[in-house]
């Protein structure tokens, strides 16, 4: 099966799985008391320019957001995010859940959050009838695929630390990011002003794992403690953190994020000319948004895994990989045409 319906849907990277097989040896201390977690750690350290930073390695994505959220709230809280956010949308109510404070989520047109879009939503500060506003969550790239300059990023971190907010980056994708920008991990989280985020690694070729990086010392103080309560704390750590060497040392990391990049910008070019076809955002990572009338879309869908995004107006959503090949966007994209045109 080849599949534009997620980036998780593709296999592991033949050099992490290669990793993975270097250390199934032996015994080793759990719970991340061993050289590999050490190594990926010092790994993190020095992409970020940070030595004092205690990077966690977690199981999935929803985990590590719930534990960041967990550092940075009460249960009277608030968390600012946007309406098309993973945290409001696809976590089943899990940081709410985890951390009692509520989500306030507003709409926004490409999925980014803005200072003037989250003004509004800063008041009843020190009124005892409101949840107090202290945390804006954004997705590096968005859930729309589009993705925060570092000058966008800093914006909404002088906004937060204005109000004595945090700003939390759940940064799935943030390679993906990173390689549209051309910026390194350090310029766009720690440099901008990010107070705690994710480095994701599951849908970038890592069979599981993702990482948790708090930059403010009071957010780092009690993380391990939250990942243990909600049952993120794997026993055998070297499996996650061992596949983040060759991730980070080799830029397997950032040439993945290029890739399924590349592959997504190939897409947009052999649909962007397809009659009846409309691509409904920037094309910005590797995720594109397209709309085409209902008969196309299901036709489609008889060879090809996506979702619909927007049923209301017909839009659906395409993601590539960092193994999506030229022939699979060929073989869609002829497909495609042929159906556009009805022959």
């Amino acid at each position: 099966m080849r599949s534009f319906g997620s980036d998780n849907h593709s296999g592991v990277h033949p050099r992490i799985m290669e990793a993975l097989a270097e250390i199934n040896r032996d015994h080793a201390v759990a719970y991340g008391d061993d050289p590999w977690t050490a190594e990926a750690k010092e790994l993190l350290r020095s992409m970020l320019g940070d030595k004092s930073v205690e990077p966690l390695f977690l199981f999935n994505g929803t985990g590590a957001n719930v534990v960041a959220l967990q550092a940075c709230t009460l249960p009277f809280h608030s968390i600012l995010c946007a309406a098309t956010a993973h945290i409001a949308v696809d976590e089943c109510g899990a940081p709410v859940k985890f951390t009692g404070a509520s989500l306030k989520e507003i709409e926004t047109p490409d999925g980014k959050l803005t200072p003037d879009l989250v003004r509004p939503h800063l008041h009843g500060f020190g009124f005892e009838h409101h949840s107090q506003p202290k945390v804006i969550a954004i997705s590096q790239t968005t859930e729309l695929g589009t993705a925060y300059t570092p000058d966008e990023l800093k914006a909404l971190a002088d906004l937060a630390h204005q109000h004595d907010m945090y700003l939390f980056v759940d940064g799935t994708r943030v390679a993906n990011a990173c390689a549209y920008l051309g910026t390194t991990l350090k310029e766009i989280t720690g440099d901008c002003g990010v107070d705690i985020f994710t480095l994701g690694g599951t849908k970038n070729g890592l069979m599981f794992g993702e990482v948790l990086i708090a930059l403010r010392p009071e957010l780092s103080e009690n993380l391990k403690y939250y990942r243990k309560q909600i049952t993120q704390l794997y026993s055998k750590m070297r499996y996650i953190a061992a596949q983040f060497i060759p991730y980070l040392k080799e830029d397997i990391w950032m040439e993945n994020a290029r890739e399924s990049n590349r592959a997504a910008r190939r897409l947009f070019e052999g649909m962007e000319t397809v009659p009846g076809v409309k691509i409904t955002q920037a094309v910005q990572s590797n995720a594109l948004f397209f709309t085409a009338p209902e008969g196309i879309r299901e036709q489609l869908r008889q060879r090809y895994f996506f979702y619909d995004w927007n049923e209301a107006i017909g839009e659906a959503r395409l993601v590539c990989s960092w193994d999506t090949s030229m022939d699979d966007i060929e073989q869609f994209t002829g497909y495609l045409h042929v159906l556009a045109s009805g022959t």
